[in-house]
């Protein structure tokens, strides 16, 4: 479960805050989708959520558990793949793995499991013991996805986590995100290809200026409801509309 209450983050001292008494609640079980245009605050709602920074006003909970007060506990509850990231460089992935294991506390005999059935879904079998200097930008992103997941964690937040993969590895991913949902595991990712949300999401929320503008069900949202009844073809005609893009 992952909470925002009333969440606002502002960067210097003058124009309007990156997000702006942000309000939403993910359900376990969910896969929720994060939509929004470029500065609209998707990242720094992610970074907060994290605890990678500390929201100016508000409170943000994962999985039950404060992040202003326990960030420590909270953020063992995530794994986390960024929007950006950037490798270990003189780590090999299997040295890097082992680190962020020992990070999360995950027991030897839970790894020896876990890692050899994540390297074989994500075709990585023959890279962890290269240098991660030598991968590319597809099996770096493949590397920080294995390691998001080493400790099975409950909330699984990812920030355009199909950035750099191949159609392959983007099917692996998607299929790992339904796998956790079912599981009754969260799932929420930010993404600027709204046809793979629009498949893959429960809910949805679109930001725009730092503000949620819309949250539902897509087919709630492309349909419309009151005066607003409309028969919308796609999500993307609807973020559009939204958005002004």
């Amino acid at each position: 479960m992952i909470w925002l209450g009333n969440v606002s983050k502002r960067y210097g001292k003058v124009g309007r805050p990156a997000v702006d008494g942000l309000q939403l609640k993910v359900e376990p079980g969910e896969i929720f989708g994060f939509l929004g245009p470029n500065g609209a605050g998707k990242t720094t709602t992610i970074k907060m959520l994290t605890g990678i920074i500390r929201p100016d006003e508000g409170e943000v909970e994962v999985d039950g558990v404060s992040m202003r007060e326990n960030p420590l506990d909270g953020k063992r509850r995530i794994g986390y793949v960024p929007d950006n990231p950037e490798a270990v460089m003189r780590l090999t992935g299997l040295e890097y793995f082992r680190f962020i294991a020992d990070v999360y506390g995950v027991a030897e005999e839970e790894r020896e499991e876990r890692l050899p059935k994540l390297l074989h879904r994500f075709g990585m079998e023959e890279a962890v013991d290269m240098l991660m200097q030598d991968y590319s930008r597809g099996m770096k992103q493949k590397t920080w996805v294995i390691a998001s997941l080493l400790h099975d964690p409950p909330v699984w937040i990812l920030d355009e986590p199909m950035v750099g993969l191949d159609p392959w590895a983007s099917a692996r991913l998607k299929e790992e995100m339904k796998s956790r949902s079912t599981a009754g595991k969260t799932v929420f990712f930010s993404t600027h290809v709204l046809e793979v949300a629009e498949r893959l999401c429960d809910r949805v929320a679109i930001l725009r200026e730092g503000q949620l503008v819309a949250t539902g069900r897509v087919e709630d949202l492309k349909r419309g409801d009151g005066d607003q009844v409309a028969d919308r073809e796609t999500l993307e005609a609807y973020f559009l509309e939204l958005t002004g893009s």
